[in-house]
């Protein structure tokens, strides 16, 4: 059964015309939800940052998930893509059908933010052992969508149309060897009995202060692809390099080289690129030379032809430098594991674009500069019109450049996002719906 707070909110929108209020002002039933619910998604945020869980690895999340969305009185579908969590919700009125997404994943980073529910879990990755901390914050991404989930089943007697509630894993990307995240959802028919006019996502983010969002129409974040190579040489002693071929020389040249692949042979002018190396790992002891190195990374682009022409010169930068060395090079490029390019449809971006004023108030919405940081809700938004939009995380009077980034073991999120985010999913959600049904 819907909660008190959710049964105050029936009562509140009751009286309200299903076609909304006047364009640049926050709904009532929007104002009465955030007062009603503000404790309790802190609360949900705080016990999910306590307790986080890798890629994959999220059962407790998908298990809190589901208890609460019973408690709405929704049927929740469990286990999708290993630990996804779904759930519609059908209003009383016909209209047009929306789907709101939330990631529950974390990172393999050692918390070291000195909150009071600051993490200590640990777990297993790439072979090591490692903290996990929710250093993105895909905790507060959960919480906000139980509110709102909580919210909405309060009105589903005045709600026109259809909402499905997909509660996401592995949105970090899968393990090694294993499938996951919007990719597997897709895979296993989240879309297939429930096709949602629209699809709605956000994101937490630390170049932006807490009173703000950050939207814009079209391409917005990167596509990223991760690759990996095995850089083989022949092992030998520390003390006779000539005995051998040394993989960490070459290895440490290829990682040199590759640079100017973005800083002189890409037209950065035209599309931002992204190379990176993430992790070198090789030798075991300080005076044995090893046999093999090796080295995983990511690139980012905007570009289909830019990103193809990437991977080639990766791997001939990759197996040049390695023949020069006399060692040989294995480069894994697999492209059709990586994200696409995160797509805001540029109408339905424009229609909702007052619901996020109204939510954020005047001049608090800003128009977001290309991210190369990479999402898998582009995933959803290739099958329908998507809307992705960020919710500064920073505290206000604090300059974001200065504040610990996403990903970061000294990440945090000021907890007024919470109360932004979810008026301004709420707020477009209610307008979406309360719309034509032509969506």
């Amino acid at each position: 059964m819907p909660s008190r707070a959710a049964a105050l909110l029936f009562a509140c929108c009751a009286a309200l015309p299903a076609s909304g209020v006047a364009a640049g002002t926050q709904r009532a039933e929007v104002t009465e939800a955030a007062a009603a619910l503000q404790d309790r998604v802190v609360a949900w945020r705080r016990d999910i940052h306590r307790h986080p869980e890798l890629s994959n690895r999220e059962e407790r999340t998908a298990a809190k998930v589901a208890e609460h969305l019973r408690s709405l009185g929704l049927e929740p579908r469990t286990g999708v893509a290993h630990h996804g969590v779904t759930a519609v919700l059908r209003g009383g009125r016909p209209g047009p059908r929306l789907a709101l997404r939330a990631d529950m994943d974390a990172l393999p980073v050692t918390e070291e933010t000195g909150l009071p529910f600051a993490s200590t879990a640990t777990d297993t990755y790439r072979g090591q052992t490692t903290g996990v901390m929710h250093a993105c914050g895909h905790d507060a991404h959960t919480a906000i969508l139980m509110g709102v989930a909580e919210a909405l089943a309060g009105m589903r007697e005045q709600l026109a149309g259809e909402v499905l509630f997909v509660f996401q894993p592995a949105e970090e990307g899968a393990p090694e060897g294993e499938e996951g995240g919007a990719g597997l959802m897709l895979k296993e028919g989240v879309f297939a009995d429930f096709k949602p006019g629209a699809v709605f996502g956000l994101h937490v983010f630390s170049t932006l202060n807490a009173n703000q969002i950050g939207v814009r129409a079209g391409p917005t974040m990167a596509a990223s692809d991760r690759f990996g190579m095995k850089v083989i040489g022949r092992q030998t002693h520390g003390s006779r390099p000539w005995g051998g071929v040394d993989p960490i020389l070459a290895a440490a040249q290829i990682v040199n080289q590759s640079q100017a692949i973005v800083s002189r042979q890409m037209d950065i002018s035209a599309q931002p690129v992204v190379l990176s190396f993430g992790a070198i790992n090789g030798g075991i002891r300080y005076n044995i030379i090893p046999d093999s190195v090796e080295l995983v990374g990511t690139i980012r682009t905007f570009d289909e032809d830019m990103r193809a022409d990437v991977f080639r010169r990766l791997t001939s930068v990759a197996e040049h430098v390695a023949a020069a060395n006399g060692a040989t090079v294995e480069t894994q490029i697999p492209a059709d594991e990586g994200n696409p390019v995160t797509f805001n449809n540029e109408a339905l971006t424009a229609r909702m674009r007052p619901s996020l004023d109204a939510a954020a108030g005047a001049g608090n919405v800003v128009d977001m500069p290309l991210v190369m940081g990479a999402e898998d809700f582009s995933l959803y938004a290739r099958e329908v019109p998507g809307l992705f939009f960020f919710v500064g995380a920073t505290p206000v009077g604090t300059d974001p450049a200065t504040a610990p980034s996403n990903h970061s073991p000294k990440f945090d999120v000021d907890e007024s996002a919470l109360d932004l985010g979810l008026r301004a999913m709420l707020q477009a959600s209610l307008d979406y719906l309360a719309g034509d049904t032509g969506g």
